[in-house]
């Protein structure tokens, strides 16, 4: 195939445990050599980030670091876009390693079978060697846990599928031109509302099996709670910056959590829909105590049930929290407006 150049773009601020293998799984990607470039644009870090990447690129002029003055991701996003001579647009994750051949295998899709992004299959892993670390590590990587097919799906062959978003995606650099660049607005989900916008002007989006992604999941019930509240938070925050930003099934948690306050406030009500409630989230605790059963016995270690349990509510209350929160701040922006 005619071989592009390949830019991969990695925001980072305050990586110093991650950054330096994520970089070099990229650099030791099995792409031609003199066909990538990594650009590592810095969010004003003040740890050892940006010693670490300087070392990497006395030994490798393939890496550039850029600095982001605006510190959030959709920024560095687009400075190392503009910034970019690839003819492919790699978004690459810092808290994320990649196959050998995850650059290969995604452009092929890009080129061969006319996706205009292709991203591949993430793999969730522990931060630390914690039960509680495997367990939140088990539960992101659960169906029943988060619905992106990317972390969760099993795959009956090799093929790349049609999808509606993917992680750490290539992108022909042309699309950008198209749409325009990530929406700066959105500090959190910009890559989610740039699928959509991708696929709303007729783009396509591609999931390759073939090229797997590390990624390491927080390893505290607080990074997990604040991680996820921050995420859907932004979900319905992002309404007041674009109106394409989620899927329907992003809005999911927060029915979870409304649903919660309504059997509370049933039971003083009506009871006949107190019980209703009282059915599905019996049904619900009964699916979080199935997997987390099996997330013990496959470990081999008891402890990982009870994390699970914990780990399973904490991701669906926090998100769902963090939209009723956006929910909140959007009618109140919008009463303050008029």
């Amino acid at each position: 195939m005619n071989i592009p150049k390949v830019s991969v773009v990695v925001p980072v601020k305050n990586d110093e445990r991650f950054i330096e293998k994520a970089v070099r799984s990229i650099l030791e990607n099995d792409y031609p050599s003199d066909k990538l470039e990594v650009l590592v644009v810095d969010g004003m870090s003040t740890d050892r980030t940006v010693k670490i990447v300087k070392g990497i690129m006395s030994e490798d002029d393939r890496v550039k670091l850029l600095k982001n003055p605006h510190v959030y991701t959709p920024y560095a996003l687009n400075i190392g876009i503009r910034n970019s001579l690839g003819n492919i647009i790699m978004i690459a994750g810092s808290h994320t390693s990649y196959s050998k051949n995850y650059i290969r295998e995604c452009v092929s899709g890009i080129v061969n079978e006319g996706f205009d992004v292709v991203g591949g299959q993430m793999i969730t892993l522990p931060r630390s060697n914690t039960s509680k670390a495997v367990a939140i590590a088990r539960v992101l990587s659960s169906k029943f846990g988060t619905g992106a097919a990317y972390r969760t799906k099993e795959f009956d062959n090799d093929s790349i599928v049609k999808v509606d978003t993917v992680a750490y995606a290539l992108y022909k650099k042309s699309i950008f031109e198209k749409v325009g660049l990530f929406n700066e607005n959105l500090i959190r989900n910009q890559d989610i509302e740039m699928n959509i916008r991708i696929a709303k002007n007729g783009g396509k989006i591609g999931l390759n099996p073939k090229a797997k992604s590390y990624y390491y999941a927080r390893d505290t019930y607080k990074g997990l709670f604040m991680n996820n509240f921050l995420n859907g938070f932004w979900v319905l925050w992002s309404l007041n910056f674009s109106k394409l930003a989620f899927r329907m099934r992003h809005l999911v948690p927060l029915f979870f959590v409304l649903g919660f306050i309504g059997l509370l406030f049933s039971h003083f009500l009506f009871k006949p829909l107190f019980w209703f409630f009282a059915g599905i989230y019996g049904l619900y605790l009964g699916v979080i105590l199935e997997e987390s059963i099996r997330f013990a016995l496959e470990e081999k270690n008891i402890r990982v049930f009870a994390h699970s349990i914990l780990s399973f509510l904490i991701l669906h209350i926090s998100y769902g929290m963090g939209e009723i929160w956006g929910l909140f701040k959007i009618i109140i922006a919008r009463l303050f407006s008029n």
